[in-house]
Parts: structure tokens; C-alpha cells; sequence
């Protein structure tokens, strides 16, 4: 018969298994690794860029796994694949790496991916696993598992990958602990080594890679510590072999007589001489293209990392001129979630005493950005289609620095997201409340009554109260013919959202606000805020603006630009 699965298999389960002791171990010394950080940049942030990435990955795994189970038809079992489970792993990851740690882990988890979510991995599987596949029974009882050999290709794939992804390699870091656990789990990958097997190997070379890394780095020589980067790793394959064989690897500290952290405070990038801006975006091009922009942004600045494949990449540089950096991802193809980091901002940042309280607003323009910051508000964009991640909410509460933070989620399918990210900064001591604004417009009249100075419960009672009262609309361009609430729409009709609702259709954008304004003025109002899309004319917000007027004298009105990535136009009524 074939064995039974027991803890030295490796499938989809073992991999999301993985993925939350992995996520654990980096929760747990996230902030020990931050404090050992001292190469390439020693921004006190390698801990929490890990900790993102694979958040990021956990998030995407279990999305694939509640998407199978969602899709359970005649024919379909409900369960996710190795290789689906694997790839939406590394997808993940790729998705939302963070810093140049978590870029390598993301290309690293790609490796991984590439060869055991290869097609024919469940073919080459079975023929590693001869003894377990003599029979068509035991074959067929075997697929969509991983052996020990399979694994030992996967993490000498996922080395190698990642070497290459870097511009130029450095000994002393986290590729050279991936280097020593890929070779010690190639040294005992034979066919009869379970996976578990080759799992505890690579962990054990990775822990004695680690402790020479002081060695070959001269930075962390002088430091007296051991690489952040290398020290995440070490903490992921330990989950990996915890998944593998049941047993938890020996809790060792990162602070402690092996890995001390530096006992004085170590100098930003301007101070050592770097560059100044770390520049991080998602970038979707060709592999041609790709090679060429490496070329250029190697020519711009250093620790230039670029991971992905597929069409997709993330890429990752040090720069002085980060315009720079991104206009030469915009000749390559279409970047998107761009991040731009000063390092000396950072750096001010960690050392300056907290505010005692911000807000953080979710707002979707760049116009409507720089009104909300201008105003004091840590903004995070939302793009159309591109809705903030978990994460982004919880950098954004990071960089608003504040012991209270009030959080605007922006629309109603943020609300689960900004609750999450409330949670994760509760856990690190913050007090946030949530305000659920369901439009732009709701946050602005919150933000408008915001004080500083006021109790917490208070600020947030008048806050929630004002953005409750502001009614809001939005008008859109219909793409297709559809039913609506209003009846049916052809594609170019120009659709008037009120509350969510559609409630009136129209042929032209200035008619269609008029229809709308009317209905929500019609059970009365103070002060109207138009919010103009980035192609709408001046002359459509003095139109309406002399259209409140005229029908509605004691009603006042504020036009705003919303920038790039706005909708056509967003009402808001208090």
C-alpha cells in the first residue's frame, strides 16, 4: 500500500501550514531582527518588511484555498493543488514584498513555486518516489505531492533565482544563507529522504550560515551582529520544517550572546554615504523590456532588486533621483504602487517621540491626497481596481507615528480591511478606532471636524456624526448595457449614484448632476462639496454651483480637485 500522509508530506496543506508558522516566527522576532539591520541600509526595518511580504503571501494563500472551496461543482473536489497552492504562495509575495528582504523572499518563494508547481511536478514527483510508485495505486495516492528530491530541486531553484534577481550579489547576506540551506538540502535530497528530511537539513545549513554571515560582511562585523535578512530566512525554513515533521525548532533569540544588537545607534543612508531613496513598485512588462530597465536603474543607483517573471515583476532600487527611477519603469512598461522612501525620513522618524494623535484617510486622487494631507491626515491612495491591501493600512498607521490613531476606511469594501489593519496596530500598542466612511466626501466632512484636542471618544463621536450626515453621490460612466436600480443603462449612459444606488441615468454629465444635487437637496442641506474628476472642465463646478444657488439660496457649495485616478465627479451633501 501507499504510505499513509503523515508529517513528512508536503502538499497544499503543508504549504498553508507553512505559511502560518512563517508568518508567526517573523510576528515573534520582527522587532529584534529590525534592531540587528545594518546592511544595505541600517533603517531598523528588515523585520517588518519580512513580516509584510509573508503576510502578503498568507493572505493570497488563503484566498486560493476559500476560492476552491467556494467553486465546489459536480466533478470537483472544493481543494486546492499543491501547485495552486504554491504559486498563489509566491504570487503573494510578489504582490506585496516590502523592502530588499522582502523582495528576495518573494523571488525565493518563486524558485520554490517554479519547480513544484511545475506541470509535470507531479510526474517527476512520482518517479523520485520509485519506491512509492511500483504500483498504479501508489502513484495515483502519491500526485500532488512533493518528495524530498522535489524539494532539494525547489530550494536550489529558488537560490538560484534569487542570486540572479539581485544586481549585485553581496556574501555575508540572506542569499548566502539561502545558498548553504539549498546545498545542505541537496546533500541529503536521495531518493529515500522524506521531505521533512530535506527541510530540518536546510534549516540546520541555513542557522550555520547565518553565524558566519559576521565573517564576510564588514558592516556586520563592526556591528557585532548577524544579517537581518539572513536571520528572517532562518526563521521561514524553520516553519517549513515544522510543517514538514510536527517538531518546533529551539526558540533562539535574536537578541542574545550569538546575534547582539549594535549598543549604539547605527547611521541612516545619507550619513554612510548611499543613496537616499529607496524606490518600490510593481511594474507589468515584458522580459526584454525588464532586461533594460535593470541596465538603467543599475546606472541610477544600488541594491537594485528585480523579482517576478510572467509579465509581472517587482522591482526594488536605491536612488538618489527617484523620479528618476520611475520614469525608467514607465518607459519599460506600466509600474503601479509606487512607494518612495527617504531614508533619512525614516530614520527621524523611528527616533521622534510619538504625536499623541492622526488620522489616517484612504482617498481616491491625488488630488484629494494632498487636500487630506495639507489637512494633517496620513493619506493611502486607492486606485481604481487596485483597492489598499491589509498592509498599506497598517504602513500608513506606522507612518503616522501617533499613540491615537483615527483610521477613514473610504468605502464600504474597505471596512474589512481597515478593521484588520486596526487590529495588527492594536497589537503593537496603538489605540485606533475605524470611522467606516463609505466616500471620499464622508471623510472630508469627518476630517473637517476633527480635534486634536479633544478627548479620543469625543474626536471620534463628532467625527462618525459628521461623516453620517454627509450624504453622497457619485456619477459614472456606465461601460455596458445593464439593470440598475434607476431601470436599464446603455454603455456611455452617465450613471448618478446616490448612497451606493443608482438612482438616476443620463445622457450627459452636467444634466445627470443636476437630476442628482435636486433629489438630495430635496430634503435639505447646508453645504454641498464637489469633488471634479481629473478631465472634468472648471465650467461644470461654476454651472452647478449656480444651480444650488439658484434653487437653494441658503445652501453654500465647495468645489475641490480630485487628481488622477478620481471618479467624474463625487457629491457630497451635510
Amino acid at each position: 500500500m501507499a504510505n499513509e500522509p503523515g508529517p513528512h508530506t508536503l502538499d497544499a496543506e503543508a504549504v498553508r501550514t507553512w505559511s502560518s508558522l512563517a508568518l508567526a516566527a517573523l510576528g515573534r522576532a520582527r522587532e529584534d531582527i529590525d534592531a540587528i539591520n545594518v546592511y544595505p541600509v541600517a533603517d531598523a526595518d528588515t523585520g517588518t518588511n519580512l513580516y509584510l511580504t509573508a503576510e502578503a503571501a498568507d493572505r493570497a494563500l488563503t484566498e486560493a484555498f476559500e476560492k476552491a472551496a467556494s467553486e465546489v461543482t459536480e466533478g470537483t473536489t472544493g481543494t486546492t493543488s499543491l501547485s495552486e497552492a504554491v504559486r498563489a504562495y509566491a504570487h503573494g509575495a510578489l504582490i506585496g514584498a516590502r523592502g530588499n528582504s522582502g523582495t528576495i523572499l518573494a523571488q525565493l518563494l518563486r524558485g520554490v513555486a517554479d519547480v513544484l508547481g511545475a506541470e509535470n511536478a507531479e510526474n517527476a514527483d512520482n518517479a523520485d518516489n520509485t519506491e512509492n510508485a511500483e504500483r498504479t495505486g501508489d502513484a495515483a495516492a502519491d500526485r500532488d505531492r512533493a518528495s524530498g528530491p522535489l524539494l532539494a530541486r525547489a530550494l536550489t531553484r529558488a537560490a538560484e533565482e534569487a542570486y540572479q534577481a539581485v544586481a549585485h550579489p553581496v556574501e555575508g547576506t540572506m542569499l548566502t544563507v539561502a545558498g548553504a540551506a539549498a546545498r545542505a538540502g541537496a546533500a541529503v535530497g536521495a531518493a529515500a529522504a522524506t521531505a521533512a528530511d530535506v527541510a530540518g537539513a536546510a534549516y540546520d545549513g541555513a542557522r550555520a550560515a547565518l553565524a558566519e554571515t559576521p565573517g564576510q560582511l564588514a558592516a556586520l562585523s563592526r556591528a557585532g551582529v548577524v544579517d537581518a535578512g539572513g536571520c528572517g530566512l532562518v526563521a521561514v525554513l524553520g516553519a517549513l520544517w515544522q510543517a514538514l515533521s510536527g517538531e518546533a525548532p529551539a526558540e533562539e533569540p535574536v537578541r542574545g550572546r550569538a546575534v547582539p544588537v549594535p549598543s549604539t545607534p547605527q547611521p541612516c543612508a545619507e550619513e554612510q554615504g548611499g543613496p537616499g531613496y529607496e524606490v518600490i513598485y510593481l511594474l507589468e512588462a515584458s522580459e526584454e523590456a525588464v532586461g533594460e530597465l535593470r541596465e538603467r536603474l543599475d546606472g541610477l543607483g544600488d541594491s537594485l532588486v528585480v523579482v517576478g517573471g510572467d509579465g509581472l515583476w517587482n522591482v526594488h532600487v536605491h536612488v538618489d533621483d527617484p523620479g528618476a527611477a520611475v520614469e525608467a519603469g514607465v518607459v519599460a512598461g506600466r509600474p503601479y504602487r509606487i512607494r518612495i522612501t527617504h531614508f533619512g525620513d525614516e530614520r527621524r522618524r523611528a527616533k521622534a517621540p510619538r504625536a499623541q494623535r492622526a488620522v489616517v484617510a484612504v482617498v481616491p486622487g491625488e488630488g484629494l491626497a494632498a487636500l487630506c494631507g495639507e489637512a494633517g491626515a496620513t493619506t493611502v491612495l486607492a486606485r481604481p481596481g487596485e483597492a489598499p491591501a491589509v498592509t498599506e493600512l497598517v504602513d500608513a498607521v506606522a507612518r503616522a507615528h501617533a499613540r491615537e490613531v483615527i483610521l477613514l476606511a473610504g468605502s464600504v469594501e474597505l471596512r474589512a480591511a481597515a478593521g484588520a489593519a486596526a487590529e495588527r496596530a492594536r497589537a503593537d500598542g496603538v489605540r485606533v478606532a475605524v470611522i467606516p466612511t463609505r466616500s471620499a466626501v464622508q471623510g472630508l466632512a469627518a476630517l473637517a471636524v476633527h480635534d486634536p484636542d479633544a478627548s479620543f471618544d469625543e474626536d471620534v463621536v463628532a467625527m462618525t456624526a459628521a461623516a453620517g450626515a454627509t450624504r453622497y453621490a457619485e456619477l459614472a460612466v456606465a461601460e455596458a448595457r445593464s439593470f440598475t436600480s434607476a431601470g436599464i443603462c446603455q454603455a456611455g449612459d452617465v450613471l448618478g449614484l446616490i448612497d451606493g444606488d443608482v438612482a438616476v441615468i443620463g445622457s450627459g454629465l452636467s444634466e445627470t448632476a443636476e437630476a442628482v444635487l435636486e433629489r438630495m437637496l430635496g430634503s435639505g442641506g447646508e453645504l454641498v462639496t464637489l469633488v471634479l474628476g481629473p478631465e472634468v472642465p472648471d465650467t461644470l463646478a461654476a454651472h452647478l454651483e449656480a444651480y444650488v444657488q439658484h434653487g437653494h439660496l441658503a445652501v453654500d457649495t465647495v468645489t475641490y480637485r480630485g487628481g488622477r485616478w478620481s471618479a467624474p465627479l463625487l457629491i457630497g451633501v451635510e
